[in-house]
């Protein structure tokens, strides 16, 4: 895309046909190093096939979209509604989620001409909508849906690669999605924690204004927060390293009740992707390396700690003598931090081509508070609830976040594999205490 979305855009069909091509033609960029075998597989049941990815954010457009608007409309085939529904109950039955992996058929040149036919309707409806005759509001509505249908696939464009890079961890051979470019080495930067204190008082939290955001992210409210302070940057692996070798993992009184049963149960030593070195032992420390996108690479200990659960998060603050940030306070700061550090942008301009960083990087320098936006998800102590007055949205979309508001935690900012201009300090991701295939990460807090 272009631009940000904003409701100037919603009625410029030229613009918005112009945001969907560059939306859809990313999504078969991500897939392009990708065999049609690799789209095929399911490596565990709350990541989907690439395949099922690439028809679902298809369905999307169809079900929303032309079946509302086009004219004559007829199903690209009849049993795509159901095989590729998420969780959409107002739209009917559902393939289960967990066996996604076993629709071999249609193959994967159906699912990409699946696709082609459905853009080519969309950008035919788009410019019907741009003639005079067609009813403003009506072009607006259209618009609205589309809006929505492009965040949506561009939340799937980073479950692409994290599900792929779950896939790719789950063989043996430690195969690379992209071959790792050449950095040269550079001794560990060992950049100590800065602390940035916030007085109390009420803030605003919640969007507000023309550019897009969800359901969940509104209304707009008061809340007073306690005075607090929060950490310039994301924790290392460095950092977290440190707790592993002090026996975190081993210390019940670091971990939540769910978490330490979770731990054991489990049998847990380290985080998601950690491979101990069969070399053995460097001055008495396990040598780790960390599978990426990259595939195998020795752990960079000055990148941030990624792939971590809450429990694991929360253990971690406990042990460094700090916490993790409420929600309110994150977004009280990402609200502020552009203000505070101009040279610091809240999230990063949308591009045509957005180029591909696939893992976090370390942090380049020490100026203001860093990794917001462009290394980790943070997991924050805020449970997933609903702000206060919120309102789903009508119909079907209304089961878009809502219901799913029970059971999960807030996690803020973006991470390295989100789409270029998805983030800002609004947005409300969420995942249940035990996930940690997502590129989620580790911002401490201090109370006053």
């Amino acid at each position: 895309m272009n631009a940000p979305l904003n409701q100037s855009s919603l009625i410029n069909p030229d613009w918005l046909l112009s945001s969907f091509e560059s939306v859809r033609r990313h999504t078969m960029r991500l897939v392009a190093p990708l065999s049609a075998e690799d789209c095929c597989v399911q490596s565990m049941p709350d990541a989907s096939p690439v395949k099922w990815h690439l028809a679902h954010t298809t369905w999307f457009f169809e079900t929303f979209v032309l079946e509302r608007y086009e004219a004559n409309f007829t199903p690209y085939h009849p049993a795509f509604r159901f095989l590729f529904n998420s969780y959409y109950n107002g739209v009917g039955d559902r393939h289960a989620r967990c066996q996604r992996g076993l629709i071999t058929r249609p193959p994967h040149d159906e699912v990409l001409a699946y696709r082609a036919d459905v853009d080519h309707r969309i950008a035919a409806l788009l410019e019907l909508h741009g003639r005079e005759e067609v009813e403003r509001h009506e072009v607006r509505a259209c618009a609205e849906l589309i809006t929505i249908g492009l965040q949506h696939e561009q939340q799937h464009q980073e479950l692409i690669m994290t599900d792929v890079k779950h896939l790719l961890a789950s063989n043996p051979l430690y195969p690379a999605y992209l071959t790792a470019p050449a950095v040269a080495e550079t001794a560990c930067q060992n950049l100590p924690l800065d602390w940035h204190q916030f007085d109390a008082g009420l803030t605003q939290l919640g969007h507000c204004g023309d550019e897009f955001s969800f359901d969940n992210e509104t209304p707009r409210h008061r809340q007073f927060l306690e005075a607090f302070s929060i950490a310039d940057r994301l924790v290392t692996n460095g950092e977290f390293r440190a707790f592993i070798n002090a026996g975190g993992y081993r210390n019940s009184s670091l971990w939540l009740s769910e978490g330490w049963d979770w731990v054991c149960a489990n049998g847990l030593s380290q985080p998601l992707y950690w491979i101990a070195g069969h070399e053995g032992v460097d001055n008495g420390e396990i040598s780790w390396k960390e599978f990426t996108l990259h595939g195998a690479q020795p752990l960079d200990l000055d990148a941030p700690i990624s792939h971590v659960s809450l429990f694991e998060a929360d253990a971690y603050a406990r042990w460094a003598g700090a916490r993790l940030p409420t929600e309110a306070e994150w977004e009280h700061v990402g609200n502020h931090v552009a203000a505070l550090f101009p040279d610091i942008e809240p999230g990063a301009p949308v591009m045509s081509e957005p180029s591909l960083h696939v893992h976090p990087q370390r942090l380049a320098s020490k100026k203001g508070i860093r990794q917001l936006f462009d290394s980790c998800w943070q997991w924050t102590s805020s449970s997933y609830a609903p702000y206060p007055g919120y309102a789903a949205l009508p119909g079907a979309l209304g089961e878009y976040n809502g219901k799913f508001m029970i059971n999960q935690y807030v996690l803020r900012g973006s991470s390295c594999v989100t789409p270029s201009g998805h983030s800002r300090p609004t947005y409300r991701n969420f995942f249940p205490a035990s996930a940690r295939w997502q590129f989620t990460g580790i911002r401490l807090a201090r109370s006053a």
